[in-house]
């Protein structure tokens, strides 16, 4: 999808002086670009990383491209998705650390990977992606709640997922057996584990915006597909593909990909474009797509049941294991 301009951060974005955000996965490509988006504007933000060499490898690179004209800043969080106790424990931290926060993006993602299952008997694909970010968000929402309760207060809760997301299709999220499907049968299995996924980024924010619309909490939550993104992590996730699938992305990274700062737009205007809290009704549970427009998801993705579905069994396998 061909990138328009209606949105440029540069001169759309208000300060956010004062504003407190988190970036999961925030040390590299669209997570790297949407904390110096925000930290541009003057907002304090957090990067999520596992890696704390890498994290700091790219704090090191920020400073040096400079946070003008805004002059936030960008602070290192330690963010293991790989097991959902882990993120619990950074939530916990960061609550005892903070007294706001303004925005949470969910933007880490692991890719085209082998399939294998974590510890807790968990594909780690819905393990990283879906499990430790809903503990991780869990986990803060009695933060980003109190924020939002404070006058002049614009909360965001925002889920990065994908266009892969209609790769996959007629659903269900009873147990751990759907959860963990394989798709052997597929085309493209690791593709269409990782549509899985970010299928379940989507109905996580329609079901968490029900959710805060039922308690009159003021949050808005929204999911996004930021289009084709030329970033390292893109092209890590075709190196084992075939040879068709690598010469495709070859052929076309140049010509509708788009370098990781534009393809974190949408990302920006889903955190802190004024424009989503002057029409909330709007932007609420909403899914966009480049750049920054509502768009429609599958018919999966609109599918309510199907988010509750999801949200309840959840909650069930993390119950089950104590988390």
């Amino acid at each position: 999808m061909f990138f328009s301009k209606q949105f440029d951060p540069a001169v759309d974005v208000p300060s956010l002086a004062g504003k407190v955000y988190f970036v999961t996965g925030g040390n590299a490509g669209m997570g790297y670009a949407t904390c110096q988006h925000l930290a541009r504007h003057g907002a304090k933000v957090y990067m999520g990383a596992r890696s704390e060499e890498r994290a700091n490898a790219a704090l090191e690179t920020l400073r040096s491209e400079g946070f003008e004209p805004g002059n936030g800043q960008v602070v290192f969080h330690p963010l293991d998705l790989s097991d959902p106790r882990k993120a619990k424990e950074s939530g916990e931290s960061l609550v005892q650390q903070e007294t706001r926060l303004d925005g949470l993006i969910l933007n880490a993602a692991l890719m085209m990977a082998d399939y294998a299952k974590s510890i807790d008997g968990i594909q780690d694909v819905m393990t990283v992606n879906h499990f430790s970010h809903f503990v991780f968000t869990r986990t803060l929402l009695p933060l980003l709640k109190t924020t939002a309760a404070q006058p002049g207060s614009d909360v965001r809760i925002v889920a990065v997922s994908s266009g892969a997301h209609s790769m996959v299709s007629k659903m269900r999220f009873r147990d751990l057996d759907d959860i963990n499907k394989e798709y052997t049968d597929a085309m493209l299995p690791k593709m269409a584990r990782y549509g899985m996924s970010k299928l379940a980024n989507i109905l996580f924010i329609k079901e968490l915006q029900k959710r805060l619309d039922a308690e009159n909490t003021p949050i808005i939550a929204l999911s996004l597909h930021p289009g084709g993104v030329n970033t390292d992590g893109a092209q890590k996730s075709v190196e084992n593909a075939n040879i068709v699938v690598r010469g495709l992305f070859a052929a076309l990274k140049g010509v509708i990909f788009r370098s990781a700062s534009e393809g974190a737009y949408t990302s920006v205007f889903a955190a802190a474009s004024p424009a989503v809290r002057a029409e909330p009704e709007k932007y609420k549970g909403a899914y966009l797509v480049p750049v920054a427009q509502v768009g429609q998801p599958s018919a999966d993705a609109r599918d309510p049941a199907l988010a509750a579905e999801l949200w309840a069994t959840t909650e069930k396998v993390l119950a089950d294991l104590g988390i």
